[in-house]
């Protein structure tokens, strides 16, 4: 049964690392779900979450590949890790002046921001996990999407770790 599966992994902060490790996962034939790649508290060091769906032994194979690789400091699977995840999207609709009263009482019901209103669009900002914007993303086909951005997961642990 293919489960999905979150891996965080601390890589050095230089040109290539990224190639590597997604090179790593199409060798095997394993598809990521969602990437997100960003410097940490130090400079020298980047952290990326990764999303990938995939049995026991598909994590298990992943984990000990990441780790082989030089540019990799640490590994860890949240599989039975209690984490805070959060993705951020941008979404642009039709908004003309009938249906922004509309818009405003969805977008807040949400918590999500307007960041942009043009004379026929609003461009809106969520973040949350993946129900959460699958949900606000279904409210607003009705409203005529015209773009969609999507950050990708990020994740950290827990408490004070």
């Amino acid at each position: 049964m293919k489960l999905r599966h979150t891996i965080s992994a601390l890589v050095e902060n230089r040109s290539g690392v990224l190639a590597k490790i997604s090179g790593l996962f199409s060798a095997r034939g394993y598809n990521i779900d969602s990437l997100a790649v960003g410097v940490t508290e130090s400079p020298d060091v980047s952290r990326m979450t990764i999303v990938v769906k995939g049995d026991e032994n598909v994590l298990e194979q992943v984990t000990k590949q990441l780790n082989k690789l030089p540019d990799v400091i640490t590994v860890k699977d949240f599989k039975d890790t209690d984490i805070v995840e959060r993705d951020l999207m941008l979404v642009r609709v039709e908004a003309d002046k009938k249906k922004r009263p509309e818009l405003l009482e969805i977008v807040s019901v949400f918590r999500a921001k307007v960041v942009d209103v043009a004379q026929d669009t609003m461009m809106i900002e969520v973040t949350g996990d993946e129900d959460k914007l699958r949900a606000f993303t279904e409210l607003m086909r009705p409203y005529s999407i015209r773009e969609l951005a999507r950050t990708g997961v990020i994740a950290l642990e827990r408490g004070g770790k």
